[in-house]
């Protein structure tokens, strides 16, 4: 950090598959929560701010938060007033850093941020999340390399938005005359049922041939439902999502497709360009 001198930072660092959480819950803590410490500890070290006016050159921080803090949720859209009760240690490691970013911005005058990020997919989503198990069962089951794909608990629903959109949305949270925090998303639920239809459909073919439900897949402690609402970001910083659900698992299928068409390693970054 003193060596960049970096106008802006995001941690998007977390170990942030929630099902390993319980399986890594000290890992989850320390990279998850300690690493935001760290990274907030390095950033008032550098910047030279010792007091809560704050001193020194402004290096804006970007905290990743995420929907997973809400968990057994009192509400239903969640704004950024709603009441934390997550339900895996990767949901409590994350409401630790969001509470210490939001304490460095008014201990000591940072201009630090957390964006409460509701699911965010792309094609380069981990094949472990359950969005891209399902375009990448997609299509080895159109390429004849499969022949089912199993899932567990297919009632749970998430608001599922496209990654670059977000992106974005934390671009302009560092861009803001002031610090705030803001809840990121669509705004509209989709279960894994509807993800599973969508995804099969865009390949023409018919889910209820190759799904099998796997209990064995259920988490210890479900979150069942994660609603967004974004409605400060899209008043104050002008944000809204522009890719639909559809156009984003017809967009992961496709892309799947040609991976696997050409020999890619879905597990291997590097098979993208």
């Amino acid at each position: 950090m003193e060596r960049v001198q970096p106008d802006e930072v995001y941690n998007l660092g977390a170990i942030s598959f929630v099902p390993m959480s319980w399986e890594q819950a000290e890992l989850t803590a320390e990279v998850t929560g300690m690493g935001v410490l760290r990274m907030l500890e390095a950033i008032r070290v550098c910047s030279g701010v010792s007091r809560s006016s704050g001193s020194g050159g402004q290096i804006r921080f970007y905290q990743a938060s995420s929907s997973e803090m809400f968990g057994q949720v009192s509400e239903t859209p969640q704004n950024e007033r709603t009441a934390f009760h997550p339900r895996s240690p990767y949901g409590v490691a994350k409401a630790y850093g969001h509470f210490l970013t939001q304490n460095y911005r008014e201990s000591y005058g940072m201009f630090a941020v957390s964006g409460i990020l509701f699911n965010h997919e792309s094609p380069r989503r981990g094949a472990e999340f359950v969005t891209r198990k399902v375009s990448l069962g997609v299509a080895r089951i159109k390429l004849g390399l499969a022949s089912e794909l199993r899932l567990g608990n297919l009632e749970a629903r998430r608001d599922w938005g496209y990654a670059g959109d977000y992106v974005k949305a934390m671009q302009l949270m560092l861009q803001a005359g002031k610090p705030e925090d803001y809840v990121i998303g669509t705004g509209r639920m989709k279960s894994v049922r509807e993800l599973v239809e969508a995804a099969f459909s865009a390949a023409g073919l018919d889910w209820e041939r190759y799904v099998v439900t796997d209990q064995t897949l259920h988490r210890p402690a479900e979150v069942d439902l994660l609603c967004a609402d974004p409605k400060k970001a899209r008043v104050q910083l002008g944000w809204e999502p522009r890719v639909s659900f559809d156009e984003l698992v017809a967009m992961m299928v496709e892309a799947d497709l040609r991976l696997l068409t050409d020999g890619g390693d879905p597990h291997d970054d590097s098979s993208w360009p």
